[in-house]
């Protein structure tokens, strides 16, 4: 289904060598240099700069390479729901962010495929960036989001809403009081994801807003590991801002304490399940919503 001459330029810039392409494709390697050709000359453009020792894309070849890779995922997602469809299989793929897969999400994906028979979900982890970017590559069916994608191309779905919390171990002085300051916060080891993650972007925008920036906080480590963070934290080795759904569990345990930071309310979040405009199947997303709220009032109705 991929035009060869794609396949080609795929190989040649994962191999970053004409000779290793050509061993990868099984081609020669005047062969591999003579697709490249045909495809220049198809889109009229110069897909690599001269260079002695390396390949390096030009702007339209870093363009080509973005539809390309597009192209790539649709063919491998269209055989692989063809060979699915002989076996009656139903494959999804759905993206979560690392706090979203600490949330009920993947016991709602799990009672999914028990109500869905022969049907494999597979669930990716990342941030909340490069899940939008393979939601727009089509490797991925949906998301689960905290927070939303902003773009027309997208349907968000909400979900619930969240907040961010100081969350601190039993043992910490901070776990007896009814609010945490700022100021009582500087005096804390923070353990953080990285910055690049969704969570962290909102409490530095919460920092922002309230005249203050990060660097003045001892932040003793960053790790995008959410079981490691709060692992971490149970054992009174520092404390962490998350959000608060992603240790209902921990909490109801004894395990950590939520503390609220003065005013709070700015750090309140939507969970957004978000899926193209154009996916085909869009009562799935409806399927798994009404599977989340059933499984939510069902731990909030009183045993």
């Amino acid at each position: 289904m991929l035009d060869q001459k794609i396949k080609t330029f795929l190989a040649l810039v994962e191999t970053g060598s004409f000779t290793q392409a050509a061993d990868v494709l099984c081609l020669t390697q005047p062969a591999v240099s003579h697709q490249i050709r045909l495809l220049e000359e198809e889109y009229r453009i110069k897909i690599f700069y001269k260079a002695k020792k390396e390949l390096k894309l030009t702007p339209e070849g870093e363009i080509l390479l973005k539809y390309s890779r597009r192209c790539a995922a649709i063919a491998a997602n269209a055989e692989q729901a063809l060979l699915d469809s002989r076996h009656s299989i139903k494959r999804l793929m759905i993206g979560m962010t690392p706090t979203a897969e600490e949330h009920l999400l993947p016991q709602v994906v799990a009672i999914y495929c028990t109500e869905h028979g022969r049907t494999h979900v597979s669930i990716v982890t990342g941030t909340q960036e490069s899940i939008r970017s393979r939601l727009k590559a089509y490797e991925l069916d949906m998301a689960v989001l905290g927070g939303m994608i902003a773009d027309d191309d997208f349907v968000n779905v909400q979900l619930d809403t969240d907040y961010l919390s100081l969350v601190v171990s039993p043992e910490n002085p901070l776990a007896g009081q009814g609010e945490v300051s700022l100021s009582q916060l500087k005096e804390e080891k923070l353990i953080l994801r990285s910055s690049s993650a969704a969570t962290r972007r909102q409490f530095e925008e919460y920092l922002r807003n309230n005249g203050e920036t990060i660097r003045n906080f001892n932040v003793m480590m960053e790790i995008d590991n959410v079981p490691t963070i709060k692992e971490l934290v149970s054992r009174n080795m520092g404390v962490t801002i998350i959000s608060h759904s992603a240790c209902l569990v921990e909490q109801l345990k004894g395990h950590l304490v939520s503390v609220p930071i003065a005013g709070v309310t700015e750090m309140m979040r939507e969970i957004n399940l978000v899926y193209r405009k154009n996916y085909n199947h869009p009562e799935v997303a409806e399927d798994i919503r009404q599977i989340y709220l059933d499984l939510k009032r069902s731990r909030e109705e009183p045993d």
